[in-house]
């Protein structure tokens, strides 16, 4: 059962809005991949929305909650839509928009739904032949701490068994890589040791001022380790 509300979601993408610098390095990252007409599943509040806008990208923002819809429709001009992922009838719910899209990408939403297998199987159906899916999720079980609680995720993820999901639903994968090396020890240390429950708006500050060396950090490492993992595939034309 969804919460209509999601409180300590609210607060941790609202914490994460202020951090500019880490938002557009998100942006920058998955950005190459996305072509064309472009649906972003659970936009949230648009944090990355925002620079696929700025940079006139054609892009139908989404979230499962009415909230996060009202807010992307008050701060945005452009298309925003209900999509929930893990909907019974998804076939019949969502007809008008199946094989509409070019690309679709998801951050940080798979782990939410319990059936992952069948969340990408449905954004799979969303996308035109050829067209290319994008998943971001977060990275090793061993971090599964208080934040992924309150989160309401699953799970978390490696390259490998992501990687078995996106097969299982016959796409291709064309590239796969780690983000965020150094938000591990943030992360281990809040969640794990402190035990605190939502990300502190101090230390995400503080985070948004070294991305520059935290940039760094991801190509010295060749993106094999991070706080998320990546996989860019592409549903072949049958």
């Amino acid at each position: 059962m969804v919460k209509e509300i999601d409180l300590e979601g609210l607060t941790t993408l609202t914490v994460i809005e202020k951090a500019d610098r880490f938002n557009n390095w998100m942006y920058e990252t998955i950005a190459p991949y996305c072509n064309g007409k472009i649906l972003e599943i659970g936009s949230g509040i648009g944090n990355i929305s925002q620079f696929f806008i700025k940079n006139n990208k054609d892009i139908t923002l989404s979230d499962l909650r009415d909230n996060y819809c009202d807010i992307l429709k008050k701060k945005f001009p452009n298309d925003v839509i209900k999509v929930d992922l893990a909907h019974p009838n998804f076939d019949e719910e969502y007809k008008n928009l199946l094989e509409t899209f070019d690309t679709v990408f998801a951050l940080n939403v798979v782990e939410h739904i319990k059936d992952d297998v069948q969340a990408i199987a449905n954004c799979k159906k969303l996308l035109k032949p050829n067209g290319t899916l994008l998943i971001l999720v977060p990275a090793y079980q061993f971090l599964y701490n208080n934040f992924d609680v309150e989160l309401e995720h699953f799970r978390r993820y490696t390259q490998k068994n992501l990687k078995t999901i996106i097969q299982k639903n016959d796409l291709r994968t064309v590239k796969e890589f780690s983000f965020n090396f150094i938000g591990i020890l943030g992360w281990y240390f809040s969640g794990n040791i402190l035990k605190k429950k939502t990300i502190p708006e101090g230390q995400m500050g503080f985070f948004n001022l070294l991305v520059p060396i935290f940039k760094i950090a991801d190509l010295v490492t060749f993106k094999k380790i991070g706080l998320s993992v990546i996989n860019v595939s592409v549903k072949e034309k049958q």
